[in-house]
């Protein structure tokens, strides 16, 4: 039987939620989800191939998500450096110096700032559909389906989410659309303030100087793999995160988008997650 254990962590003021399942006494890897999403956006389909690896996996609710603290970001504004020290809180809520670390969209942002800033913590490094920090302009643009879709102001709720999760998907793989409703519902159930996601946007926005430290200076083993159809960071930007960090290795997973609701995929991208 997979143990399991879930427990709040402090960071700062705040409590982080987080679940760690495998053995403690296999190697750790902390998975680091994307903007407004709580840990269970990441399928237990990769958590439990990750474990079948041979680790134990860590993965939490970022603050102003899920079960984690709410805050008010008009009065406290934070930046990625501030999500960045979330996770090494996490590491240290469980007494770990150090952890194989992936993450994926903004969570591979933090990543990458992790392995730039904090060397030391990161034991090897895997970037997701995600971009380099800092400032790209010259990268390629998001999909016009995702731009419209943005553009259309949908209500909140499941319903939109749904049909975001659909165009993240992209138009090659079958979308499971009932796995990724039935995650989108016990998001929106398990939530303190489901509208407080959106200040992670206003984060992203914010460019601090520690964002555009050359990722030339990460030395820890790193994988990138990103999706061919990813509608919101195409391509080109897991090829500029492989060109950038030394020794990296980029894998281009067919028909992949920008999630893992396909069948079969978790674990396609758990086999490829650096340990």
């Amino acid at each position: 039987m997979v143990q399991t254990e879930e427990r709040f962590v402090p960071s700062g003021a705040l409590r982080l939620w987080t679940e760690r399942v495998g053995d403690p006494d296999h190697p750790p890897l902390l998975l680091i989800m994307g903007a407004a999403a709580q840990a269970i956006s990441c399928p237990d389909a990769l958590v439990t191939r990750l474990v079948e690896r041979g680790v134990q996996v860590i993965r939490f609710d970022h603050r102003d998500t899920g079960r984690s603290s709410v805050v008010d970001f008009d009065a406290q504004p934070y930046t990625i450096a501030d999500l960045a020290g979330d996770c090494l809180a996490v590491l240290d809520g469980y007494g770990l110096a150090s952890a194989h670390v992936a993450g994926a969209s903004m969570g591979g942002v933090l990543a990458q700032r992790l392995a730039v800033h904090a060397p030391d913590r990161v034991q090897s490094l895997t970037v997701i559909t995600s971009t380099p920090m800092g400032v790209h302009p010259e990268l390629p643009p998001p999909a016009p389906e995702f731009e419209a879709h943005l553009a259309a102001g949908l209500p909140p709720g499941v319903e939109s989410d749904v049909a975001l999760f659909r165009v993240f998907n992209g138009p090659v793989r079958p979308f499971d659309e009932p796995a990724a409703r039935a995650m989108l519902e016990l998001a929106l159930s398990r939530a303190t303030d489901p509208a407080a996601a959106a200040n992670h946007h206003r984060a992203c926005a914010t460019i601090t100087p520690d964002l555009l430290a050359p990722l030339s200076s990460i030395t820890a083993p790193t994988t990138i793999v990103h999706g061919q159809v990813d509608p919101v960071f195409p391509v080109g930007h897991g090829e500029a995160l492989a060109a950038a960090i030394p020794g990296s290795r980029l894998h281009v997973v067919p028909g992949m988008g920008h999630i893992l609701f396909s069948p079969g995929l978790s674990e396609e991208v758990a086999d490829l997650i650096r340990l």
